[in-house]
């Protein structure tokens, strides 16, 4: 029974801590364990999930154990098995028996992290995940990292402190000014750029249109050439005195295609017109851990900030990410504050907080720590590989049945065309039928099918019954048989 803290009972002593807890993680471990032989798509739709939550707000409590009792019989048919093996619709990878544990410990610890004060533990553990993180990827040792929800958040952080920086440089403090007469900022950036980037500088007050784009090449990457082009044609103010506040958005890992900007070359030309290079790399970054693609991150090391999923290829529980930046003083800058009921906020030393939007957050570093220690150096650049040999299978198998694989498989993307056949159709009786998930995307104006591969425990086997049955759906599709119901 719980106590108080002068050691009498409380008046909360038919709290079931316990038994509650130890049946929600034996119910969230049978799920894990189900999930090589569970349909991939939920067994229900949104309409019939609705209709089995409508119900009224209780009057009075509800016992804890029946209330999981509940959620999961009235959740169940709703889960879609994303952590499972053959989700490949985004990328999105599961989570490792660590990592998961780590981060339902942080859920009962309940910590809030916002600096070392409050959170001892949670602070040191995200310092020591981020050192591990840019180890492991190349990123210099004096770079800050934030634990952030994702790549929206990471790029927003990201893009924030760049702002910051290349406005002061400019003469003008947007912390205490805002946009409101500041220089125009331009922001260069890959015709492919994922759209997250878009949608922070929205969120920055910059807007879109001070985007310029950069040409790509066939497979997607930005064409140094043409960066070097548009830095130098637009690079300086009216006047011809000085360079405009300039950022450059490189990308490793082009979200449909998985080619990487040439990131030495952009960066170097990035900083010839003294232009922040941030590098958009939610899921290619992590090629620096492996030994075998390590070249396709060269010169990682010269950006200024750089946006990194954990939740993707690291295979870490939603929502986890890192926003990384070399400058730490225009990251805090852009990011941090102070009040006088904030314990601990006055330290000289940044806190968690410091580094990125939220104060109240949970304690994102235990479970990145907890996946780094799962698998170690080697273990990590064995999942990357992996992961990218069963792409190469995939391509493979779809090929030989028939399919036309549009990309260059540089990583774990692959594109798919069945000409002639309703793409879209063939996805959804992918996703009906059960045996694994993929959706569609366009690329350069056609329509395609997309596969993302990132999950540690997808295997040969399930590639293999993933292709049969997208060649089942393409073959019915090719003969105008309509979608199955939802099974």
């Amino acid at each position: 029974m719980p106590s108080a803290p002068d050691g009498s009972v409380g008046a909360m002593t038919a709290d079931p801590v316990h038994t509650v807890f130890a049946r929600a993680a034996a119910a969230a471990a049978d799920f894990r364990e189900s999930l090589p032989g569970r349909r991939v798509s939920a067994k229900v739709g949104l309409d019939e999930a609705l209709d089995r939550f409508d119900s009224e707000l209780p009057e009075g409590p509800t016992d804890p154990n029946n209330v999981i009792e509940e959620l999961m019989r009235l959740a169940e048919p709703g889960i879609t098995s994303s952590a499972g093996p053959r989700f490949f619709g985004f990328v999105t990878g599961g989570a490792l028996p660590a990592a998961t544990a780590a981060d339902m410990l942080a859920a009962g610890w309940d910590q809030c992290t916002f600096n070392a004060v409050l959170a001892p533990a949670a602070t040191a553990v995200e310092r020591n995940a981020g050192r591990w993180v840019k180890d492991l990827l190349g990123i210099p040792q004096h770079a800050t990292a934030g634990f952030v929800t994702g790549a929206q958040a990471s790029n927003t952080v990201g893009l924030a402190a760049a702002r910051h920086h290349v406005l002061a440089r400019a003469g003008h403090d947007v912390a205490t000014r805002g946009l409101i007469g500041a220089p125009a900022v331009r922001v260069v950036a890959g015709a492919e750029r994922h759209a997250t980037i878009d949608a922070s500088l929205r969120l920055l007050g910059l807007g879109t249109d001070c985007i310029e784009p950069v040409a790509t090449l066939p497979n997607g990457e930005m064409d140094a050439a043409d960066l070097a082009r548009v830095l130098a044609e637009g690079s300086a103010v009216s006047s011809g005195a000085s360079e405009r506040p300039t950022i450059v958005c490189l990308q490793a890992g082009n979200v449909n295609t998985g080619a990487f900007d040439d990131l030495r070359a952009g960066c170097d030309i990035a900083h010839a017109h003294d232009a922040w290079g941030h590098v958009d790399g939610a899921f290619g970054l992590w090629a620096g851990a492996s030994p075998a693609l390590r070249h396709l991150v060269d010169g990682v090391e010269r950006a200024d900030s750089w946006c990194l999923d954990a939740h993707k290829w690291l295979n870490v529980p939603y929502d986890s990410a890192l926003a990384i930046c070399a400058h730490p003083d225009a990251q805090v800058a852009a990011m941090s504050y102070s009040a006088a009921y904030l314990t601990g906020s006055e330290q000289a030393s940044y806190g968690p907080g410091d580094l990125v939007p939220e104060s109240s957050r949970r304690a994102r570093g235990f479970a990145v720590w907890a996946a780094l220690k799962e698998l170690g150096r080697d273990g990590v650049a064995d999942l990357v590989d992996r992961c990218c040999a069963l792409a190469r299978r995939f391509a493979e198998g779809l090929t030989a049945g028939g399919a036309e694989i549009v990309n260059d498989v540089v990583i774990n993307q692959v594109l798919i065309d069945f000409p002639g056949r309703d793409v879209d159709a063939i996805a959804a009786a992918v996703q009906a039928g059960g045996t694994c998930w993929l959706g569609g995307t366009t690329w350069r104006g056609r329509r395609l099918l997309r596969v993302s591969v990132s999950n540690y425990a997808t295997t040969e086997a399930d590639v293999d019954m993933s292709v049969a049955a997208i060649l089942k759906a393409a073959a019915a599709a090719h003969c105008g048989i309509p979608v199955p119901p939802r099974s």
